[in-house]
């Protein structure tokens, strides 16, 4: 089972990418990692940074992607950006989005929304 779920995410996440670059978002990093926090997708379009949460479901049984993001992964989302930011000595504009994908009997479903 957990073989299968590691397997949706990376696919979710391959295919966030490809939509991302499609639309002309350069994609900076994939799966920052840092001790305290991981965030999928970093990518940037017009002079603002894009931090990413992609979340990936086989069906919409237990709610949607964007019900699975809690106050606590939004917070470690920014503290994330706030690191990265200043990793990059960079004064630029940031946003949080999520993608939300499902994908169901071979039926897929992307929407790609604005978190904060």
């Amino acid at each position: 089972m957990k073989r299968q779920k590691n397997s949706l995410g990376k696919l979710g996440e391959n295919e966030s990418i490809l939509y991302l670059q499609e639309l002309g978002f350069k994609i900076l990093e994939k799966n920052f990692f840092h001790k305290y926090f991981e965030i999928d997708i970093i990518a940037e379009k017009n002079n603002i940074i894009y931090f990413i949460e992609v979340k990936t479901r086989s069906s919409t049984v237990f709610g949607n992607g964007y019900d699975s993001i809690s106050n606590r992964k939004i917070e470690k989302i920014k503290k994330g950006a706030e690191y990265y930011i200043h990793t990059q000595s960079r004064d630029i504009e940031v946003q949080l989005w999520g993608i939300f994908i499902t994908i169901s009997g071979g039926i897929k479903r992307l929407e790609f929304i604005r978190i904060i």
